[in-house]
C-alpha cells in the first residue's frame, strides 16, 4: 500500500498531470470527456492519453466509455486514501496539523448555523445560467439566503434572450447585470457557504481561493446562448434552462441548511447536479 500511495505522489508531482487531477476533482462526480480535458488543458490527444493513463494505473482516475466517447472521473475513494495517508502518518494522526483553519460557524462536520447563507454562481460570460440561478434564488429562497452571480470572462451586457424569459417569469431584471468573479474577491467581499459553477467551462479553469472555504459543486449545464435557428427555438432553449435550473434551486432551497453538516450537505448538492432534466436540450 505504502509503495503505491508514493507512486500516485510521484505521478502527481507532475505539473500538468497534477492539473489534469485538480479539474477532475473540481468536476466530479462528472466523467468528462477526453476531447474536453484536452482542450480545457491545452493538450495534444496522445499527451492526454498518457497522462490518464498513469493516473488510472495509480488507481486516482477511473474510465468509461460512453458510445464513442471516453470519459473520466476521479476515484474519490483512492483521492482519499492518498490524503488520509498524510494525515495519519505524515501529521502523526492530528488532522489540526494539515487542514487550513476555517470558519466554524460554517464548515467542519459540525451542523450548519440557523443564519443567512451566501450563495454565489460562476459561468464564464454571467450573462444567462448564472444569471438565471442568481435570479430564481433570489425569489424562492426567502430571506435567509443572499445570492450572487459572476464571470470568469463577463460579457458587457445580458443576454436579451435571458432577459425575456426572466421578464417574462416575473423578475425584477434591474437589479441584474454582469460581474467579473474578482469582484467577490476583495476584501469586504462577502463570505459565501457555497459557491457553484454552472457551465463546464468555468469549471475547468482554474478557481480562486474562497476565504472560508465554501462547499462548492458543479451544476453544468449546455449553454442557450450556443444554440442557432430561428428565435423560437433559441428562446425555447433559454426557456429550458431556465427551467433547469429552478427545478435544482427548489431542491436546494428544501434542504434543511441548518441542521445537516458539511459532507451531508455537499452530498446532498452533488446528487441535486446530477439530476437529468426532462427535455432538456443538447
Amino acid at each position: 500500500m505504502e509503495s503505491q500511495i508514493i507512486n500516485r505522489f510521484s505521478l502527481l508531482g507532475h505539473p500538468q498531470r497534477m492539473a489534469l487531477f485538480r479539474l477532475l476533482m473540481r468536476r466530479y462526480p462528472d466523467r468528462v470527456p477526453a476531447t474536453e480535458l484536452a482542450r480545457a488543458l491545452g493538450l495534444k490527444p496522445n499527451t492526454l492519453s498518457a497522462y490518464v493513463s498513469a493516473l488510472m494505473q495509480a488507481g486516482l482516475v477511473t474510465q468509461e466509455r460512453i458510445g464513442t466517447s471516453l470519459r473520466y472521473a476521479i476515484d474519490l475513494d483512492a483521492a482519499r486514501e492518498t490524503i488520509d495517508y498524510l494525515l495519519h502518518d505524515c501529521c502523526r494522526g492530528r488532522p489540526d496539523i494539515c487542514v487550513p483553519n476555517t470558519k466554524p460557524a460554517s464548515h467542519g462536520d459540525t451542523p450548519m448555523t440557523d443564519r443567512k447563507f451566501n450563495v454565489l454562481f460562476i459561468c464564464t460570460g454571467n450573462s444567462a445560467r448564472s444569471i438565471f440561478a442568481e435570479a430564481i434564488l433570489r425569489d424562492i429562497a426567502g430571506d435567509h439566503i443572499v445570492a450572487y452571480s459572476a464571470g470568469t470572462q463577463p460579457r458587457s451586457a445580458l443576454n436579451p434572450f435571458a432577459l425575456q424569459v426572466l421578464e417574462q417569469k416575473g423578475h425584477n431584471v434591474s437589479v441584474l447585470r454582469s460581474k467579473n468573479v474578482s469582484e467577490f474577491q476583495s476584501a469586504d467581499a462577502p463570505d459565501f457557504d457555497f459557491v457553484f459553477t454552472v457551465c463546464n467551462q468555468a469549471a475547468n479553469e482554474e478557481c480562486p481561493s474562497w476565504q472560508g472555504q465554501p462547499i462548492s459543486a458543479h451544476w453544468g449545464l449546455p449553454d442557450p446562448v450556443s444554440v442557432e435557428g430561428t428565435d423560437a427555438e433559441k428562446s425555447l432553449a433559454f426557456q429550458q434552462t431556465y427551467g433547469a435550473l429552478r427545478n435544482r434551486l427548489i431542491g436546494f432551497t428544501a434542504l434543511p441548511l441548518a441542521s445537516l453538516d458539511r459532507m451531508s450537505l455537499q452530498k446532498a448538492i452533488d446528487e441535486i447536479g446530477q439530476s437529468k432534466e426532462e427535455g432538456a436540450f443538447t
